[in-house]
């Protein structure tokens, strides 16, 4: 009879989520997941082939609790002021995992910031347009270009270089948010890249 194996892969994929969140992705080592469930690092390879399998498996566990900060997020009185706070939230809470998301090179361990973009962006798509009365083109751009500016927040939170209050933040999200929402609404062709652009930033600096 084989020996019976003493953890289940469900555990050790938890274990390693813990290692990345207390350690970051570059310290996911065999070595350390071990000493984490205080056994040898060959139940490890019962489970997987490779560290690269199981790093896959915490990216997949990372994807799933930025989710759910998202989704709370879409469930405020106004869900796209929501994102950007739980963006931040996220941001400040798992920087490990945010880094893993949003800041690591597209490879084995992470698909990328941009196509973090596109899984948030996707999840943000049906409200904007519901309350800011877009299509889904217009709604997509008006996010990427919201995001890009959080993103550039939460970059600074993850390193130590904020020099800003969470009430400054929001303050920041509500500004860039109306200003972007009013051009989109207000300039014809602005969404689809169709403007004179000279014309109109000589009308604004006259």
């Amino acid at each position: 009879m084989p020996p019976k194996v003493k953890y289940q892969k469900e555990e050790i994929v938890n274990a390693a989520l813990n290692v990345a969140r207390q350690k970051g992705i570059e310290a996911l080592t065999a070595r350390e997941v071990a000493a984490a469930l205080k056994v040898s690092p060959r139940p490890i390879f019962t489970w997987f082939d490779s560290m690269e399998q199981l790093k896959a498996e915490v990216y997949g566990l990372a994807k799933g609790i930025y989710r759910d900060y998202i989704e709370e997020g879409l469930t405020r009185p106004i869900p796209f002021l929501g994102i950007w706070q739980q963006y931040i939230r996220f941001a400040r809470e798992e920087r490990e995992l945010y880094k893993l998301l949003f800041l690591t090179r597209p490879g084995a361990a992470s698909d990328g910031a941009i196509a973090a973009l596109r899984f948030s962006q996707e999840m943000a798509r049906p409200s904007l347009m519901r309350i800011y009365k877009m299509d889904a083109a217009a709604a997509d751009k008006y996010f990427r270009d919201i995001w890009l500016v959080a993103f550039s927040i939460a970059t600074l939170i993850v390193t130590d270089d904020c020099p800003y209050t969470d009430e400054e933040i929001f303050a920041i999200g509500a500004e860039v948010s109306l200003s972007v929402c009013k051009a989109y609404k207000e300039i014809p062709g602005l969404p689809e890249g169709r403007y004179d652009k000279d014309a109109l930033f000589s009308a604004l600096v006259k």
